[in-house]
């Protein structure tokens, strides 16, 4: 889906139905007459958008002339059934003179706010300003959903506690391979702003800076609380699955204990059910009868 969004005076955000200087064009999933479009009107490389649109193109940053190419990851939840799942999405910018262009494979909620007019001091025009904002609206989103990763964290500890089931290992299985998706990501974007902060690539006034820095301090915070998480997950792994056999065992004694006790009657039973006399000693030692 091909989408066109510019400020008009008044600073809100209007869509527009063809190119205009200042505008953000924002592609999610496109066609190939969406993509042929931008190739031949606006002169976008060919090889960015199928870069964009790859879920294993790895967070970097270029510089062609005029026009900055950069490739973020950015979080995303998904719903497989009943279950969420967390993992991350490649997000391409290209910071052109004239125009500002997103591409993502998939619709996410870091960009909707953008689209919806949500965020505040948004402009299309302010390039490098937009860039920062989409960056820093990106690790927010990672603080917030490991946020959502701790709270799961702790339904499933309590869940463990008493279950002999697999279910509960399986989900924290997920959320081990959901916080290393977030940790190679945020290390990769860590790098992209890194390099940006140089000041190579765009020109950053002041305020633009204190933004970036203020994005690095929380890129850094996800960071390190990714590696928290994954530590713990490690260690409720390894702990839960001993409780697990424990409970087992617990059960297979108390199984034990009550089949023993429910065969001894019937071993008894069986006992004297059999075909072979029992002779009683009291019958043994009385009189013949007299003749």
């Amino acid at each position: 889906m091909l989408t066109i969004l510019k400020n008009d005076g008044a600073g809100k955000v209007n869509k527009l139905d063809q190119f205009e200087k200042g505008c953000w064009i924002h592609l999610t999933n496109p066609s190939e007459h969406e993509k042929q479009k931008l190739v031949s009107e606006l002169d976008v490389d060919v090889e960015f958008l199928q870069d964009a649109l790859d879920d294993d193109e790895i967070g970097r940053i270029d510089k062609d002339e005029n026009r900055v190419m950069l490739f973020v990851d950015i979080p995303i939840s998904a719903k497989d059934g009943q279950k969420e799942t967390n993992t991350t999405v490649t997000l391409g910018i290209l910071v052109m003179e004239d125009y500002f262009l997103t591409v993502c494979q998939q619709d996410t909620a870091v960009m909707n706010e953008f689209i919806q007019g949500k965020v505040k001091n948004f402009h299309t025009h302010m390039r490098t300003r937009f860039l920062l904002q989409i960056l820093s609206h990106t690790s927010l989103y990672y603080l917030q959903y490991l946020k959502r990763i701790n709270k799961q964290m702790e339904s499933l500890e309590n869940s463990l506690r008493q279950s002999m089931k697999n279910n509960e290992l399986l989900s924290v299985l997920e959320l081990q391979k959901s916080l290393v998706y977030f940790s190679t990501a945020l290390d990769t974007n860590n790098l992209v702003m890194e390099r940006l902060l140089s000041g190579s690539f765009l020109k950053m006034y002041e305020d633009d800076q204190e933004l970036l820095a203020e994005v690095m301090i929380e890129i850094r915070q996800a960071i390190k609380t990714t590696e928290i998480y994954t530590a713990i997950l490690g260690n409720v792994m390894n702990g839960f699955g001993s409780i697990i056999s424990n409970n087992v065992n617990h059960v297979v004694k108390l199984l034990t204990a009550i089949t023993i006790i429910v065969t001894l009657p019937m071993v008894l039973g069986t006992f004297y059910g059999m075909n072979v006399e029992l002779k009683s000693t009291t019958n043994s030692r009385a009189p013949r009868p007299e003749q």
